[in-house]
């Protein structure tokens, strides 16, 4: 869940939102005056939206998945058992 906060109010409160942010993955965006300055997220979170821009920033990998995606569509995926044997993991 996304919360407004701003820098008095979050003051008092730091140690209850760290911890929303830790335990319900919440966000707070803090703001100054009435505009938006920061943003409080879990490390997890963060981590995440990293991950996520850098998968989106490789243009070949992009296409790989999409191309999957489109394989999948068509029929052409193999069933999870058979993937798993052919890997040696069953």
């Amino acid at each position: 869940m996304v919360n407004t906060i701003s820098v008095r109010e979050l003051r008092p409160k730091l140690s209850d939102i760290l911890g929303a942010v830790h335990d319900r993955l919440d966000r707070y965006i803090i703001t100054k005056r009435g505009r938006p300055e920061a943003v409080i997220m879990s490390i997890e979170d963060y981590e995440s939206i990293l991950e996520t821009i850098e998968i989106m920033s490789d243009r070949r990998l992009m296409h790989s998945i999409k191309q999957a995606e489109k394989e999948i569509k068509a029929g052409k995926g193999i069933p999870l058992e058979k993937a798993r044997k052919e890997l040696g993991l069953v």
